[in-house]
């Protein structure tokens, strides 16, 4: 990481294992506040700039704005160091006045409208692609790479969750799922999202249309990442939806990957198994 920390308490071995999304807003913790204001610390210069920069308001799109020398990635991994050594912590629900999953779908107003920084760092990703991207126009296929791989309980397979109104469509990516040795369950209704996602086990990963029966998709995005529970389950759009701004949208809400249909199986594989950490 061309040497931004400079201690051993920052180890790679040490990262948090969660995702750093252009929305997500972080805090300093008590650890954090002493960090800056003792005089000295063994933070390297661009670690220091993001622990200052953080507020418990600006987003993360926001702060790669402000300290647009450091690489976002690079930026994001330093997010993860600080995380990972108790000097931030992730902002509450109850600071964010997130729902629970008791109201998963109510008629509270939507959050704000994303800031131009958060904005600038989807449209960025969306352009840049990550790790893996294929583009024709705004076609495109695109997976954030997990930190650490996902495991599967004992004896268990990993579980995608299907949210998809179409039933044939449901059916064939089922069935792709299941031929690449992953579990799968399928929901369609917003009473049907909410019943399954009550009952254990969490999946380890989610496959969302845009266009469903009785509830948009970027609004199950957004009741997803405000659960605690639910946050770190990774997303992907899997949609007809091809417009620009709405890749940047589902970006932005924390979706892991935007994969338009019509799709390859392979194309999806490799998706899923990119945001699940898996080779």
């Amino acid at each position: 990481m061309r040497g931004y920390l400079n201690s051993t308490v920052y180890l790679p071995q040490n990262q948090v294992n969660i995702p750093i999304y252009p929305l997500d807003v972080f805090v300093r913790t008590d650890q954090g506040d002493a960090e800056i204001q003792r005089g000295t610390t063994n933070l390297s210069a661009d670690a220091l700039v993001v622990l200052v920069l953080i507020d418990g308001h600006a987003t993360v799109g926001d702060t790669e704005q402000k300290a647009s020398h450091i690489p976002p990635e690079a930026l994001r991994n330093l997010l993860r160091l600080l995380l990972g050594n108790g000097l931030l912590r992730p902002v509450t629900i109850a600071e964010t006045e997130g729902l629970d999953l008791s109201a998963f779908f109510n008629d509270a107003p939507s959050r704000a409208e994303p800031s131009d920084g958060t904005k600038a760092s989807a449209e960025l990703e969306a352009s840049s692609g990550g790790p893996l991207l294929k583009r024709e126009g705004y076609y495109v296929s695109i997976a954030r790479r997990a930190v650490k791989a996902r495991q599967p309980a004992d004896g268990a397979r990993l579980l995608g969750l299907v949210i998809e109104d179409d039933p044939e469509m449901a059916r064939l990516v089922t069935l792709i799922l299941e031929g690449a040795g992953f579990a799968a369950q399928t929901a369609a209704r917003r009473d049907q999202i909410v019943a399954r996602l009550r009952q254990p086990p969490v999946p380890d990963a989610i496959l969302l249309d845009v266009t469903l029966e009785d509830v948009n998709g970027f609004d199950v995005l957004q009741a997803l990442k405000k659960n605690a529970l639910l946050k770190a389950v990774p997303v992907i759009m899997l949609t007809a939806d091809a417009k620009k701004e709405s890749v940047v949208r589902g970006l932005v809400g924390g979706a892991d990957g935007y994969i338009t249909k019509p799709f390859e199986p392979t194309v999806l594989i490799q998706g899923v198994r990119a945001i699940l950490g898996l080779s």
